[in-house]
């Protein structure tokens, strides 16, 4: 009976450590973060909206996390930092607008978090999004056409028409995103995590 006792109490006493250790503790240690304001009076991180919200929402929905990370690994735990990826280690203050933090859960893709930052050109990527393979030779990252719409040689060609490279498409057609091809490119220029912060000594 007395065994009976003790593993009871062991079990509630493992629950209780292991909530207060991996919830109450970082809710302590983290409720008080707040956006850090510049000399210029930006504040950083800035709060998703419009266009860049609804990306966001369009990049979970589409799975772009399981491939790809958002979170630069520190000096000494990887070579993020020696790939270009990033300037500074990803620290906590980075997410505080996103619920939930797409950190992503592994890195069949390069990390996302300062690719606004790394890659500033719309067209490259929605050229990316069309078929990776056209800006990312060998890339195992699936197409999406269905991001964009297909119109014949009008008059006029729209603004936001794609410009390929020679012989990828058939000449006469044109490549227009939709909406959503658009978001996800404006929520990835979001991504720019290059603004020092007070957790990292450059």
């Amino acid at each position: 009976m007395n065994r009976v006792v003790f593993l009871y109490v062991g079990i509630v006493a493992t629950v209780i450590v292991s909530f207060a250790g991996l919830v109450s503790l970082p809710e302590i240690q983290l409720r008080d973060l707040a956006p850090i304001v510049g000399e210029n009076g930006e504040e950083y991180p800035v709060e998703p909206q419009g266009l860049v919200l609804e990306g966001r929402r369009a990049y979970a929905g589409l799975g772009c996390m399981y491939c790809h990370s958002q979170q630069i690994r520190p000096e000494g735990f990887g070579s993020d930092l020696d790939r270009g990826w990033g300037s500074r280690r990803t620290v906590a203050r980075d997410h505080i607008y996103d619920a939930p933090p797409l950190l992503g859960t592994m890195r069949t893709g390069p990390d996302l978090v300062n690719i606004g930052v790394r890659q500033p050109s719309d067209n490259w990527h929605l050229l990316h999004l069309y078929s990776p393979e056209i800006t990312s030779p060998g890339s195992t990252m699936p197409p999406m056409p269905f991001l964009f719409e297909n119109r014949s040689l009008e008059l006029e060609t729209p603004y936001d028409a794609l410009a390929f490279p020679p012989g990828v498409v058939e000449e006469g057609t044109l490549v227009v995103p939709r909406r959503e091809a658009k978001a996800i490119v404006a929520y990835l220029k979001s991504l720019n995590a290059s603004r020092p912060v007070p957790e990292v000594v450059q």
